[in-house]
């Protein structure tokens, strides 16, 4: 018998023309809808996705509902649904569960920080408008370096692992798929901004959780595959037997006590802080979000996202498994073989298992989900890196006294080259051979160091720029080192493929966050600084310093702006006779509503604590934990109860998020569609 084993190619199901059809045609049909209803809101709302402040950050008025939809959506990756299955395939029941909790305590945890942003930052438009406003020129330098760093991890993640999916399950060339992916949304984002990409992402978790159901009932109910819980279960005992886990307790897939799936947990949380807390995208929402339920909104989003790799991966990854022990399996895609490496790596476990059991509606439906995936954190991401081009450079470096109309119109020129660079970094990356699952490891070592002085910066008054830029550059130093000997130490050598291996990746991103936390703290500690955030608090939306330019009024922290707009009005007597001084029984009173607001959002910080203490604390310790250190093994019984949760789970989580965002906009629906209809039966009228 070879002791190495014999692998298959992965068979496509689908014609080419069905790849083509699903990147272009639905990508342009998304978009076409965001064009009308762009165009609806443009004559019929009040906000117009030509203002600025509209088109980075929807007026800053969306409610929590939404925003909780456009975290799900913007958080569920491809690499939320195929990497999650990919450890449900490799390491059983422990990966799903270790995959949700490594993305759902850092959004319930960015709670924290967006009612920080909302109490010292409110006019922000990035987190690094922050980082210029406290610590001035050079650490802003250094943190946009670690903003763009994030955006590339994040859409080379994106796209390789949705061509890839594309490509094994149609054939479709890998570059033609890097490169076509981002073309569509690129187009309606550029239409509608923000607010267009909630709406789209709305739809996208409506499409998400239908197809979740989808293969749920397929699974444990109708397919002759596997059709039940209790046959999945008996399945999957054979597989431990067959090809037992390195690690697991008894070789098992049905038990929590995973050495591999306990690495892998750590890994995913550290990555997933960086996902989080680095990328513009998540501080975007909460700057877009309404003050009073930024918090709210974050720590919906983070209970309702959890539902998703639980219960897809739950699902498809561990189908997966089962179904390579099945002799009635040979529509399995490698059958008679395993996933080889590579393609686990590439996250092909659920798109085998969904051909299966589907056949090949299964892979229209795997490839139609992994799409959604792409698209909707694609438009967050281009949203993101064109406001830090548009403010961070274009504005910061360049254009001080940009207008409106100008970062509107630099966003969209910068979305539209950021759309073909992501298909050259995806191809890049492709022929490095770098895949899904080598970047999925990599992200946490790189941009860990980075997380603790971002946070700080907007939460923390003693902190100091000594304090930052030793955390963020010792930091990333001793990571870096620890990535080094301990792949070299674990491994024996260190090459691009050892590098991405859990325990490299763990000593990296554990050395790197920590490492970067007692540094900063530390060194900020021995001089402390005593900030008041007045600085941060004076920073204007574009609007405001436009109007406060045009009136005369200098704006706190734009002050060059104004100087500068004066000088171009000639400081003409007529603008002088605006400069009305203040009542000061107003200043008063706006000085009592601002002290009102902080108050109220620190009750909102210490609400978010609470929230996110004890979550972290059931998800992270009082579940898994005692049956790792039990050694337990899941009774049938207990694994339906198990699966049961995870499909309980993703029914509430799915009718949360398709409903509320309705019922919270059931006025300005109703204004639109009826200011809409009032519109189209006028002339007939007439």
């Amino acid at each position: 018998m070879s002791s190495e084993p014999l692998y298959s190619e992965f068979k496509p199901l689908l014609a080419q023309s069905v790849g083509y059809g699903v990147v272009i045609g639905v990508g342009f049909f998304f978009a076409a809808i965001m064009l009308i209803l762009t165009t609806l809101q443009l004559k019929f709302f009040k906000f117009s996705p030509a203002s600025s402040e509209e088109f980075t950050s929807a007026s800053r008025s969306v409610k929590p509902g939404l925003v909780c939809c456009g975290i799900v959506s913007a958080w569920t990756w491809s690499a939320t649904l195929l990497q999650s299955s990919t450890v449900a395939y490799t390491f059983g029941v422990s990966g799903p569960w270790w995959y949700g909790v490594g993305g759902t305590i850092q959004v319930a945890m960015f709670g924290m920080v967006a009612s920080k942003v909302k109490q010292n930052a409110n006019g922000a438009h990035t987190f690094l408008e922050i980082v210029k406003t406290r610590f001035g020129t050079s650490a802003h330098v250094l943190f946009t370096f670690y903003g763009f760093l994030c955006i590339l991890l994040v859409c080379g993640s994106l796209l390789l692992g949705g061509s890839a999916t594309v490509n094994a399950l149609t054939g479709m060339n890998i570059v033609a798929a890097c490169f076509l992916l981002p073309i569509g949304i690129a187009v309606y984002v550029i239409f509608g901004g923000l607010r267009a990409t909630f709406i789209c992402d709305w739809s996208h978790t409506i499409i998400l959780f239908i197809i979740i159901y989808i293969f749920i009932f397929q699974a444990y109910g109708t397919s002759p595959a596997i059709g039940s819980v209790s046959r999945l279960y008996d399945l999957l005992e054979l597989a431990s037997i067959d090809t037992p886990v390195a690690g697991n307790q008894g070789g098992s897939y049905l038990t929590m006590k995973s050495n591999q799936g306990l690495v892998f947990g750590v890994v995913t949380i550290l990555s997933g802080f960086t996902g989080v807390f680095c990328d513009q995208g998540y501080w975007q929402r909460a700057i877009a979000s309404h003050p009073e339920s930024t918090t709210k909104a974050y720590m919906l989003g983070g209970i309702s996202w959890f539902a998703v790799p639980w219960a897809f991966a739950s699902c498809l990854g561990l189908s997966a498994r089962a179904l390579l022990t099945n002799a009635s399996s040979p529509n399995f895609p490698t059958y008679p073989s395993p996933l080889s490496p590579s393609q686990t790596s590439a996250g092909l476990a659920a798109p085998a298992a969904a051909a299966v059991l589907m056949g090949k509606g299964g892979a229209i439906t795997v490839l139609l989900v992994v799409f959604m995936a792409v698209t909707s954190a694609t438009s967050a991401e281009l949203i993101g890196v064109s406001s830090l081009f548009s403010y961070d450079i274009y504005r910061t470096y360049f254009r001080p006294n940009a207008t409106g109309n100008e970062i509107v119109r630099v966003s969209h020129y910068f979305i539209c080259f950021w759309a073909v660079w992501m298909g050259c970094w995806a191809t890049i990356l492709n022929a490095a051979r770098v895949d899904l699952g080598w970047l999925y490891y990599v992200q946490g070592s790189i941009l860990s160091p980075a997380v603790i002085p971002i946070g700080l910066t907007v939460s923390w008054s003693r902190l100091t720029k000594a304090g930052v830029f030793c955390g963020a550059i010792g930091g990333a130093c001793l990571g870096m080192l620890a990535w080094m000997i301990g792949c070299w130490k674990i491994y024996g050598q260190i090459n691009i493929t050892n590098l991405a291996l859990p325990y490299s990746a763990l000593c990296s991103g554990l050395t790197g966050l920590l490492s970067s936390g007692i540094l900063t703290v530390g060194v900020s500690l021995l001089n402390p600084a005593d900030y008041d955030f007045s600085g941060t608090r004076a920073i204007a939306t574009l609007e405001d310093t436009n109007r406060s330019n045009i009136s005369g009024v200098d704006t706190p922290g734009r002050t060059s702006d104004t100087k500068s707009s004066n000088e171009k009005k000639g400081n003409s007597e007529k603008e002088s006779s605006l400069k009305q001084p203040v009542p000061d029984i107003i200043e008063v009173s706006l000085e009592d509503d601002e002290q009102t607001r902080i108050r109220s959002l620190k009750m909102v910080f210490k609400k978010a604590l609470i929230y996110s203490s004890i979550l972290t604390l059931i998800v992270v310790i009082l579940v898994p934990l005692p049956m790792f250190f039990s050694h337990y093994i899941f009774s049938k019984k207990f694994y339906t109860f198990w699966t049961a949760c995870s499909i309980i789970w993703a029914f509430v989580s799915g009718s949360f998020c398709i409903v509320l965002p309705l019922w919270e906009s059931r006025n300005e629906i109703g204004i639109i569609l009826s200011s809409a209809y009032r519109s189209i039966c006028k002339p007939r009228l007439l």
